[in-house]
């Protein structure tokens, strides 16, 4: 129950987190090229609905994501990383234009992924390590675009873009990974 549930509360997230797409096709004044993507939730107020959607259902997915991951303090920091994140973009949706809170949400996010790299097993682990390079990636990015003036809005798209994928690259990794929960005693009977 607890993979259901956990399933439908990231996607449910991915897809309202992608809400910014909605760009394209509802007139915002808000340029893509220029704008970072968070000026949206000054906007029609459709992008701020899907961003707090988003935030809470990732702040409800931790939960029984811990309850299905490994007993490791990697996999419990992965679930709580995911919950962290979706408190602060449920944050950012209530109180946008906060400095602080972008910042917050990439320092969550980068520990999250850092934990995915120290938690799945090797075949996994190579796309963690791909998503945590790219993600630190797009962050400095971000920071030297805002610091520069120029293609803000590209790259913090492009950021939300990699977030996506990393967040979907871990409901695939619930999804198909076995339903047990295996413990410590036998992870480590398993490497001997």
């Amino acid at each position: 129950m607890a993979r259901i549930v956990t399933i439908l509360l990231v996607g449910a997230g991915l897809i309202t987190y992608s809400g910014w797409l909605l760009e394209f096709v509802v007139p915002t004044g808000v340029s893509p090229v220029a704008d970072p993507v968070d000026a949206l939730l000054a906007g029609p107020p459709v992008f701020r609905i899907m961003r707090a959607v988003s935030g809470a259902a990732f702040l409800l997915a931790g939960p029984p994501l811990r309850r299905i991951a490994p007993v490791q303090w990697q996999s419990w920091l992965g679930a709580m990383s995911v919950s962290a994140f979706g408190a602060l973009v449920l944050a950012d949706a209530v109180l946008p234009g906060n400095a602080v809170l972008p910042l917050l949400q990439n320092a969550v996010f980068v520990v999250g992924a850092a934990s995915l790299v120290l938690w799945w097993p090797p075949g996994w682990r190579r796309i963690a390590v791909i998503g945590l390079a790219v993600v630190l990636a797009t962050w400095l990015a971000v920071l030297v675009a805002g610091m520069v003036g120029e293609l803000e809005g590209v790259f913090t798209r492009l950021q939300l873009l990699v977030r996506v994928a990393l967040l979907g690259a871990g409901a695939g990794y619930v999804l198909l990974t076995s339903g047990s929960r295996p413990s410590r005693f036998r992870l480590r009977a398993a490497e001997q």
